[in-house]
This record gives C-alpha cells, structure tokens and sequence, in this order.
C-alpha cells in the first residue's frame, strides 16, 4: 500500500504558515525549557534523596516547593506548542495519536497522579520523612513515562511508511519501539533535563542570601557539566540512528542544515567552558541559545522525514488575520501576568 494514501489531506490555515511555524518554536523553547527544569531537579532531588535518607536536605526541601508550580507552567506552556504542531502537521500528528490512543489518552491520567504525588511530596515533606522518597520517586517515574509517550508519538507521526501496521492492530495500542532512533531521542531529553535542572539548582542557590550558597551552586553547575558531557554522546547517537540521507544532510549535504549544527554544537562547547569555571549566568544565556538551535535542528530532522509527502508552505491560506491578531494580544497579556505573578512569589518568598 502507497503509505500517501494514507495522509489525510491538510486543512486550510488562515495566514502564513510562516507565523505559526515562529510560534510553534518559541513557546516549545519555553516548554521545554520549563519541562527540563521540572524533570531535571525532580530527578536531582529524588538522588539526593536516595543518598541522605531522612537526613536534612536543603536542596530537596526548596525543590519540594517549586515542583507542583512547575509541573503546573510545564503543562500550560506545553498546549501551545502542541496546538501548533497540530496546525502545521495535523494530519500526521492526528493518525499516530490514533494508533496509539490507548497509551496517548492514558497521558491524562497518568499526569493527574503525578500531580497528586508531587502535592504530597510538597506539603507532606517535614510530616512523613520516611515516605517522601516514595512519592518523588512516583513522580518521577511518571514523569519519564509521559516523556517516553511523547517521544513514541513524535517519532510514529514522522513515518507513515509504518501506518500500514495499524491494519494489523487496530488497537489503538501501536508504539514505535523498532524505530532506532526512538531510545536515543528520549535519552536526549532526559539527560538534557538533568543538565539544565542542575543550572536551575545553581541558579536558585544564586539568588539566596544563603552562607551555604557556594556549595549548592557548586553541586548545581557540576551536575549540568557531566550530564552536558553524557549529552553530547546521546546526541552524537541520535544523529548517527538517523536515515543516511537525513543525517548526510547534517554532515555537509546541506549549508542550512550543517550550519545549524555547528553552531549548536559550538554552543554546546561554549557553555561548558562557562560551566566548568562556574559561571552561572553566562552558562545559563548560552544554554537558550544552545536550544534555540537544537530546536531548529530538530526540525530540520521533522522536515526531511516528512519530505516525501509534505511541507507546511504547501499549505494552502484562505485569509483571516483576527485570530491571529487575538492571539497575539492574548499571548502577550498572558506572559505579562505570569511574570507579574513570579515576581509577586519571589518577593513573597524573599519576605519569609
């Protein structure tokens, strides 16, 4: 069966697919810039953790919370881009949700338990010393679950050379575990999330006025510069699991696509360096650089998958610029608020 026929056809789009492609890259930067730091220091306390046992714990008992707060920006920072992956590339994204339904909707669930757990873990923290591992250590758990759903589904909607198999599970419980890049593009963003919830670490310790500050920071910007380098590995073997043809494109094939990854890839140098000398803030600017091309090249890898079949300027505009101009008004009172409400927490915090 020609895997063509079975795209479903795209809808019409009300401007430039050029806007939504624009803001489907910067609210994914702030998603998972966001979803790194909430997995990140969620993993880094749950070692600490496991380490100490019911000794006291700075580190963890400051993460304890934050972590309900991030898990809450995380997931509402994450419906935008999600949105406008499914504008873009709906009728890809649509029919791999569909083959794995059963796993894609148990998200939602899975998702009202991490919460909870992570509820518990807060306001229970000083009250069941004993158990607070448990429910961190569910939390997490649950987290690396989701993260590995997503993956499943990101990876599924870029081959529909494999939705043949639904014919043979119509299930709703098809996952995309032969694909070979699969494992590598999950650790890619675990281990990312360890590194930058490190630099989250140095940077809270920063701003105390705490005396054992140094320490903290310290710990923090260790962690990211390992896990940086273990990284850099796991991205090396995310390019070389690619098609040749997609992963040539990366090697000289192509003077956008190689040029993006040297610039990431001299980022990723660059901000160890910083990280290595202990230089918060300039480490902490070059990591948003860093993924703002990383994000680009991963979809420059989106593009050349689904190049066979479709490009989002192929899309075809019947005008309509009110939504657009909703949108962005809505968007922008939106992150002036949610400023305004950080600023409020930390001076409250600051205060007690």
């Amino acid at each position: 069966m020609d895997p063509w026929s079975l795209v479903p056809i795209a809808d019409t789009i009300p401007t430039s697919w050029g806007w939504f492609y624009f803001f489907l890259v910067l609210t994914f930067i702030l998603h998972l810039l966001l979803m790194n730091a909430m997995l990140g220091t969620g993993i880094i306390s749950l070692v600490r953790l496991v380490r100490k046992g019911n000794e006291a714990c700075p580190v963890c008992k400051d993460f304890s919370l934050k972590l309900p707060y991030k898990i809450a920006f995380t997931i509402n920072f994450g419906v935008a881009p999600l949105l406008f992956l499914q504008v873009l590339y709906g009728q890809f994204i649509y029919v791999s949700s569909i083959m794995m339904a059963v796993y894609w909707l148990s998200v939602v669930g899975i998702l009202v338990i991490l919460y909870y757990s992570a509820y518990i873990y807060d306001f229970k923290y000083d009250q069941w010393p004993q158990l607070r591992v448990y429910f961190l250590g569910l939390s997490v758990v649950l987290a690396l679950v989701i993260a590995f759903m997503f993956t499943n589904n990101m990876t599924l909607m870029l081959s529909p050379e494999k939705w043949t198999g639904y014919f043979e599970n119509r299930s709703g419980t098809m996952l995309n575990l032969g694909d070979p890049t699969l494992i590598p593009r999950y650790l890619h963003f675990v281990v990312a999330s360890v590194a930058v919830g490190g630099l989250v670490m140095a940077i809270n310790w920063k701003l105390k006025a705490d005396p054992k500050g140094t320490e903290y920071i310290d710990q923090g910007m260790t962690w990211f510069s390992y896990a940086t380098i273990v990284q850099i590995a796991v991205g090396l073997w995310f390019l070389i699991s690619l098609p040749q043809e997609i992963m040539l494109l990366f090697m000289g094939g192509s003077m956008l696509h190689t040029g993006i990854f040297l610039v990431g890839l001299c980022g990723v140098g660059l901000i160890l360096v910083f990280s290595f000398k202990k230089m918060v803030w300039a480490t902490a600017g070059g990591l948003i650089l860093t993924i703002t091309f990383m994000v680009l090249m991963r979809d420059l890898v989106r593009n050349a998958y689904l190049a066979p079949y479709y490009h989002p300027s192929e899309r075809v505009v019947i005008p309509e610029y009110a939504p657009l101009f909703i949108f962005l008004i809505v968007f922008v009172l939106g992150l002036g608020a949610v400023f305004y409400m950080l600023r409020l927490a930390f001076e409250a915090g600051k205060e007690g």
